[in-house]
């Protein structure tokens, strides 16, 4: 068989050679082009079917959708309008008087911090909103601490809050990249103190920024887009060290006894505090929900009379736990800069850990009480 197809390979190229004088190729010719003939490689035996070589598979083309994009805060497809556009970062008051919040079920992320180490080291949140402009009742709101002065840096948000200790207030002026409204939202008879009456509402946004000409667009201080996000539903049952967490009680945050229960209806962790789910009043009583936790252990450096300030810029790694459907595993966090994000790897693989689309919690919690959360 192999002599026959050598043999017919010659006669072609003995008829090719017999019409190479010809400047044009005929068209009348039965033969208009040989392909080359790899004679190093054997003919497959008579009878024999020659398998076709495997093609690697393409990847499946990403999604579009027109007139949107993918949040780079939460991967959730939104307003293609919104895309250029600086979050705000809100001071929001956690002290029971406080409740019930307005409108936090619109944040993307909310971080809950410890405000003082005095009072049962009570919390703070600080909640980033993407799309501000639909805000119609959002707070109450506090004064800053200087921790979340160099988070707002690695959101390129503005800084809404109602004042703050002279030292957080200095590093405000200090930073350019933080650009800040303070005290001049709108004011709610709601039967309280005075302190617990301030919200942003419609209007104040627009009218606050445009008075201090801030940028409504990321600016020369954005470090570019946050998260790396799974497009596809991101299951940590098969990830290296994943343990199981469906409840989360933080002990270390003992004035308001957080917690975070999975559900396993909507996957994702419902957030209660004071003993009760906590509830907006906004969005028909709708009880605060994330579907992803991040949790850091952060050292903190005591500044007198209950103010403190976290170490949150430390690029020697960190403790931490990332936390989505239902399972757990350990990470480890740095923040490189005031502007940079903070970044999150598995810490026994060293990847880079992908998120889930939806909002998020990251609580940062002190380092000498990091032990004692609770997750089972």
């Amino acid at each position: 068989m192999k002599k026959k197809v050598i043999a017919a390979v010659l006669i072609a190229m003995m008829v090719l050679a017999g019409c190479g004088g010809k400047e044009e190729e005929d068209s009348s010719s039965p033969i208009q082009s040989l392909e080359p003939v790899d004679l190093s490689t054997p003919a497959p035996e008579e009878g024999s079917a020659e398998e076709p070589e495997e093609s690697e598979a393409e990847p499946e083309p990403e999604e579009t959708r027109e007139g949107m994009y993918r949040s780079e805060l939460t991967n959730e497809w939104i307003d293609e309008a919104l895309k250029s556009q600086r979050p705000i970062a809100v001071m929001v008051d956690n002290e029971k008087t406080a409740l019930p919040h307005y409108g936090l079920t619109e944040a993307d992320i909310v971080y809950e911090i410890m405000n003082s180490t005095k009072n049962d080291r009570i919390t703070r949140f600080m909640a980033l909103v993407k799309d501000w402009g639909k805000i119609e009742q959002f707070g109450s709101i506090r004064s800053t601490r200087s921790t979340n002065v160099y988070l707002v840096g690695e959101w390129n948000a503005i800084l809404c809050h109602d004042g703050g200790p002279y030292f957080a207030l200095d590093l405000v002026k200090e930073k350019d990249y933080c650009d800040n409204l303070s005290g001049v939202f709108g004011r709610v008879d709601n039967g309280k103190a005075r302190e617990f009456t301030e919200y942003i509402l419609p209007g104040d946004l627009d009218r606050e920024i445009g008075k201090k000409n801030y940028d409504t667009e990321y600016n020369e201080h954005y470090p570019g887009p946050h998260y790396t996000f799974s497009n596809k539903e991101y299951d940590l049952s098969d990830a290296d060290g994943a343990v199981s967490c469906t409840e989360i009680q933080l002990i270390p945050f003992k004035h308001n006894g957080s917690t975070l229960e999975y559900n396993e209806q909507t996957g994702t962790y419902d957030y209660s505090e004071y003993g009760k789910p906590h509830l907006d009043p906004q969005h028909d009583n709708a009880q605060l929900t994330f579907k992803n936790v991040l949790l850091q252990s952060c050292s903190f450096s005591d500044l007198g009379e209950g103010y403190l300030v976290y170490n949150i810029i430390d690029d020697n790694g960190n403790d931490g736990y990332y936390i989505t459907n239902g399972k757990a595993v350990e990470v480890t966090w740095y923040k490189a800069s005031d502007t940079q994000p903070t970044v999150y790897y598995n810490k026994r693989t060293g990847e880079e850990i992908k998120l889930n689309t939806g909002k998020t919690y990251i609580g940062v919690v002190p380092s000498d009480t990091w032990d004692s959360i609770i997750m089972k």
